[in-house]
């Protein structure tokens, strides 16, 4: 697997990893910036998506909207689990934190259904996750922000509310930020994504 370039820089002592994924159309830079003001000397690593859609960059092929070559998801799936398992092996230690936008969420989620023990806590925001998911072990206690949009004509409602409820099911912590606009980020779902990552873990035993 060639390693997808990404804008990377290392966490300082005690302050966690956090990976960024772009939305279609974005790159590394979109959230690198963002990403490094969540938290305080936290790392980052922001990959670019190695798939070209008439040169929007995306993590993974689709032959329409909403309609997803699974074949080439499940190997990319896997490819990014091994970078990201990489990454992680850098900075052994640091809590391991993820959030992504559309496509950018849909590739973390799907990394964390079949790989649940990467992240510690993680944000999707604006995910679509058309199939219906089988049960993953290991998500529970999980830390998991999603965000949606009602009106969102990219990512219909009901299957925010499909995917909210399975994470649930899987014994996932799901917090929600949920607005009655389109698929446009809004400022209370950043706040929320704040919150999340920079929550103090005060169960004995775990990284905060």
């Amino acid at each position: 697997m060639a390693a997808p370039h990404a804008l990377i820089t290392p966490p300082a002592p005690g302050a966690p990893l956090i990976f960024a994924f772009h939305g279609t159309g974005g790159d590394e830079h979109q959230f690198f910036d963002f990403a490094r003001e969540l938290v305080p000397g936290a790392g980052v690593v922001s990959p670019r998506g190695a798939v070209s859609e008439h040169g929007a960059a995306r993590f993974f092929r689709r032959t329409g909207e909403g309609v997803y070559d699974m074949d080439d998801l499940a190997r990319r799936t896997e490819d990014m689990a091994a970078f990201v398992a990489e990454r992680i092996a850098e900075h052994p230690g640091a809590p391991v934190y993820g959030f992504g936008y559309s496509n950018g969420a849909n590739i973390l989620a799907s990394v964390l259904m079949r790989h649940p023990g990467l992240f510690q806590r993680i944000g999707l925001l604006h995910p679509l996750i058309p199939w219906d998911p089988a049960p993953a072990s290991g998500l529970a206690g999980r830390q998991v922000l999603i965000s949606a949009g009602r009106r969102d004509p990219i990512c219909p409602w009901p299957l925010s509310e499909r995917l909210i409820a399975w994470f649930r099911e899987q014994g996932a912590d799901v917090a929600t930020e949920i607005h009655d606009g389109g698929h446009e980020l809004r400022a209370s779902e950043a706040t929320a994504l704040a919150t999340l990552f920079r929550r103090r873990d005060t169960t004995p035993g775990r990284s905060r």
